[in-house]
């Protein structure tokens, strides 16, 4: 299918708004000794828990918050290798596996409030764009399919181009994207909004604002 592809603008970001609720803050404020969290007023949560993660060495605190919301997926000698780069790295934007890179982003991004400054700033990027059938109408899209139709608007210095060259410009399984993508919204199915990190996709990567795109159906391999 063909569509109109037009990327109206890009927002660099330092977190999240909303991905941590108050059944996280309260559940972290439990982990760092802090037990009074269920009756304290939600508004108050967020700087209670930087406050009650201050009191630990960065890279315990880090060990803490990575076992938290990662613990069924690393082990334990992973969390402390984690813990430990993050303090010098931006792990969320290195780590090789590539689904877990969002949920890295913003445990990175916890502590580096918390702390002022001692975790690497990382960014993430929140792209808007609308995606136009001209042929035909509007269908909800993955973010594969989204990833593929924003091919022609990116430069070829993008990392994404870059690392999945194949899987961008062809009708190939793109099973990668759905971790390079960590949110994607829309309402009608033409008007889109996704995060990524700013590693991914960034303003310097739009080479395009406004382009046509074919969507080919994808070749599942056998």
């Amino acid at each position: 299918m063909n569509y109109q592809v037009a990327i109206k603008n890009i927002d660099t970001v330092n977190e999240v708004e909303g991905y941590w609720s108050d059944a996280d803050f309260v559940a972290l404020l439990q982990k760092f000794n802090y037990p009074d969290g269920a009756t304290a007023e939600k508004s108050t949560l967020p700087e209670l828990l930087e406050m009650a993660i201050s009191d630990y060495e960065p890279n315990e605190a880090a060990q803490i918050v990575l076992e938290y919301k990662l613990g069924d997926q690393l082990s334990e000698g992973q969390i402390e290798q984690i813990s430990n780069n993050m303090l010098i790295d931006k792990v969320c934007e290195e780590y090789p596996e590539i689904h877990m890179q969002g949920t890295l982003f913003h445990v990175n991004q916890l502590l580096f409030k918390a702390y002022n400054g001692k975790f690497p700033n990382a960014k993430a990027s929140v792209v808007h764009f609308s995606m136009t059938p001209t042929n035909g109408e509007a269908q909800k899209l993955t973010a594969e399919n989204i990833l593929k139709l924003l091919n022609n608007g990116l430069s070829d210095r993008n990392l994404i181009k870059r690392l999945f060259e194949n899987q961008m410009s062809q009708n190939i399984p793109f099973p990668e994207a759905e971790g390079i993508v960590w949110e994607l919204d829309t309402k009608d199915d033409v008007n889109y909004s996704l995060i990524t990190s700013e590693n991914w996709i960034n303003k310097e990567d739009i080479t395009e604002s406004e382009f046509e795109a074919v969507l080919e159906e994808i070749e599942n391999e056998a």
